[in-house]
């Protein structure tokens, strides 16, 4: 039988799993403390819808990635409290996050959340480990692809310069 292997769940974690599986739930938590402020902010219906889907999905990763610790003897981060729901037009004008910004910023967490999931593949030593952040990734990327289609649609987006082959022009 070889190094680790048989049943992963009765492996130990290597201090880079117990490391990245800390670290992404301690953000993760934070993001859905942020995505239901950004939620009282948000005036367009689609956007709300996504930030709804990403703070779905941050609750689904957190029970998951909680089991793994406590089944470990890992301890937990602190949880932020959750953010009551406000009235957009309570928010005064000036303090508002503006739609755009608000989408920026959720694609913007979602990078994130796709490199955090690869390197925390990358790292693993057990498969199960390994399989739930392929998991996350997998509903990451799914949920970057919605929120750059709503971009697209709104007007949102803002490309950088774009490139034009001058081999086009001859």
């Amino acid at each position: 039988m070889g190094i680790l292997s048989g049943n992963p769940t009765e492996q130990p974690m290597h201090y880079g799993e117990v490391f990245g599986a800390w670290t992404f739930l301690t953000t993760t938590k934070g993001l859905i403390a942020g995505f239901q402020t950004m939620l009282n902010h948000a005036g367009d219906e689609d956007l709300k819808k996504l930030l709804e889907e990403a703070i779905q999905g941050a609750h689904q990763e957190s029970k998951q990635i909680e089991a793994l610790l406590k089944e470990n003897g890992i301890g937990l981060p602190p949880t932020p409290p959750e953010r009551p729901k406000a009235c957009l037009e309570d928010i005064p004008t000036g303090a508002r996050f503006l739609d755009p910004e608000i989408a920026a910023s959720l694609s913007k967490d979602i990078a994130a959340g796709l490199v955090s999931c690869s390197v925390i593949i990358g790292q693993s030593v057990r498969e199960d480990i390994a399989m739930m952040f392929g998991q996350f990734h997998v509903q990451k990327a799914t949920l970057g692809a919605k929120v750059l289609r709503l971009n697209k649609e709104k007007g949102w987006l803002i490309p950088p310069p774009l490139h034009h082959s001058k081999a086009e022009e001859c």
